[in-house]
Formats: structure tokens, sequence, C-alpha cells
């Protein structure tokens, strides 16, 4: 009977998908007997909410990108700002974040509230709703492990140079990104998710307008398309409301035509056209727009690390009853 006990133990923890971050272990079955209908829950209120607005998926997915960027994926760009304290999602940076992205975290929050109360934490549901909303709008499918708690700090002073700026350089956003513990493969396939999601005019700006002294428009973006931008984002009396599609080919579809408009010059941010034209990054831009499988499981590997920043665990966090207060 003992030895039947040992096998099972070990056929257990041998098919149990486990991912290790600081010696400590996340699981894809971390909920199965407090809340195991949290993956259906989720994608319930995913499904509805990307129907209502088609831009859920690029804003969840931003949202999620700056959370585990500073603190950690812990949720903490979700909390809302109070008398005493100025909370991450009003930095500069954070403030065009998308407020479907809230939404659906939010929604999907108070779903497993009525279903399990206290059990699944914020940093959790926006690790599930963001698979499951890049895998709505075609992207690949991947285990989300799970068992991350709720940091119980958010500062808009921590966030300053934590994330990526439109305007650095290549050789800048890989410093930033290996000192997050990500590769320059990691980043290119990251950038990936521009194939989604829309960019503000003051943030491709300087690329369609007096761009240098020798140059009225960045020779790396296409002519026609750098003035095709002009209409909508003139010089003067800019709104703040308009916004460009990041990727002009299939801007709704998680897909790989963002790096093959980069070989065309169809990148709208300089960022995103430098990957390009460095060569450091540029054969991942080729070998991602050839195969969009290869895309699809590089981008995997990167969630997998980029979902497994950072994270608090024990009583590292809590489970916040709502993601836009701390408890108590």
């Amino acid at each position: 009977m003992a030895k039947r006990s040992g096998f099972l133990l070990f056929f257990f923890f041998c098919c149990l998908h486990l991912q290790s971050v600081n010696g400590e272990l996340l699981s894809s079955e971390y909920y199965r007997e407090s809340c195991p209908n949290v993956d259906r829950i989720v994608k319930n209120v995913v499904t509805q909410k990307l129907l209502e607005a088609p831009t859920t998926a690029a804003g969840a997915l931003r949202l999620f990108f700056h959370d585990c960027f500073v603190e950690g994926c812990d949720a903490s760009v979700l909390v809302a700002s109070s008398e005493k304290n100025v909370a991450e999602r009003d930095a500069e940076i954070n403030l065009s974040l998308p407020g479907d992205g809230f939404d659906v975290f939010f929604r999907a929050k108070r779903a497993l509230e009525w279903q399990c109360p206290g059990i699944v934490s914020c940093a959790d549901v926006m690790a599930i709703a963001t698979r499951d909303l890049v895998q709505l709008v075609g992207g690949p499918e991947w285990e989300v492990y799970k068992g991350r708690k709720d940091g119980k700090m958010s500062k808009a002073s921590r966030v300053a140079g934590n994330l990526p700026l439109v305007n650095q350089t290549i050789d800048q956003l890989i410093s930033l990104f290996n000192s997050k513990g990500l590769s320059i493969q990691d980043m290119v396939a990251l950038s990936g998710a521009h194939t989604i999601g829309f960019a503000h005019c003051n943030e491709f700006m300087p690329r369609i307008y007096n761009f240098n002294k020798t140059f009225e428009i960045d020779p790396a973006m296409d002519q026609a398309y750098a003035l095709s931008l002009r209409s909508p984002c003139p010089q003067k009396g800019i709104d703040p409301t308009i916004v460009a599609n990041n990727d002009i080919s299939t801007p709704t579809t998680f897909d790989n035509a963002y790096y093959r408009n980069l070989q065309k010059g169809l990148g709208l941010l300089g960022s995103d056209q430098g990957l390009y034209a460095n060569p450091k990054t540029r054969g991942y831009v080729e070998a991602f727009a050839k195969d969009q499988q290869l895309f699809f499981d590089y981008f995997v590997k990167a969630m997998h690390k980029l979902g497994g920043l950072g994270v608090k665990m024990g009583g590292q966090g809590e489970v916040r009853r709502d993601c836009g207060f701390f408890n108590g």
C-alpha cells in the first residue's frame, strides 16, 4: 500500500504543471480545490467583454505588461490613488492605459468573488484574463501558472524608469528588458503584442513632422503611410482621443503581420521600427515575419517569464477583495 501511495504521489507531481518563481512554485492547479471553475468563470467574463469592446484584448495585454514591469505581477497597477497615496495607475505614463483593460479585470474579479470569495488574487485574474483575451483574438494558448498574491504597495513614484518609452533606442530597451531578466528574444516576441492595439498621436508625431534637419519624415517610415497619418494627427489642435492602429494590416487579429509590416517600413512607433533596423533584433523580426507559429512559440515562452516577474507569494501579499483597493 505504501508503495502504491508513493507512486500516486509521484504521478500527481509529475503531471502537475509547475513554474518555479524565486524558489517557490506557481501551479496550473493552484485553485483545483478552492475555486475549481476559476478558468471557466474568467473565460465567460472576458468573452462577453470582448464582444462589447473589441479593443479589450490589447488594453488588457498592455495593462498586464505595465503591472509586471513595476513591482512585479502583483496587480498593483489596478489600485486607485487615495488622499495619502498617488498610485501607479496615476503615473503619467499610465494615464493613457485603456479603461476597457481595467474593466475586464474588475468584472472577472467580481464574478469570482460571487462564487469563490476571498480566494483568487487580482494578480492571477490579470494573468488568466490576458491569456484568454489573446487567444480569443487569434493568438496562442498557454497554461497559466497560479498562486500569485496581490501587492500591498502601489506608488506612482516607482514607475519612472521601469517601463519602455517610444523614444528609447533599441539598446536602451534591451538594457531595460535585461534588467527584468528578459532576453533580446523575449523583448522582440513581447513587442509582437503590438499586432493589436493602438497609439495616440503624440507617440508617433515626431516621426511624421520635422523628424530632423535633413528629413521631414522619418526615412525608416513608409512615406505614404506617414503622410496618411497627418490628417488625423495635425500639428496643431490634436484631438487627444484620436488613435492609430499599431498594426495597419490586421489591427484586431493577433498574428505576425506586425513583423511583416516592420519589413515594409510600416511600424507606427519608432521603437517598433527600430527592431528591424538594429542588427541585434532584426534576425528575430525576420524569423517571426516568416513563421507565425515560431512567433507564437516564443511569445508564449516570454509571457511565462513575464508572468513570473516579482511574484508575491504567501505572506508577501494578500488576496484583495476589490482589485482597486487594498484590504482593510
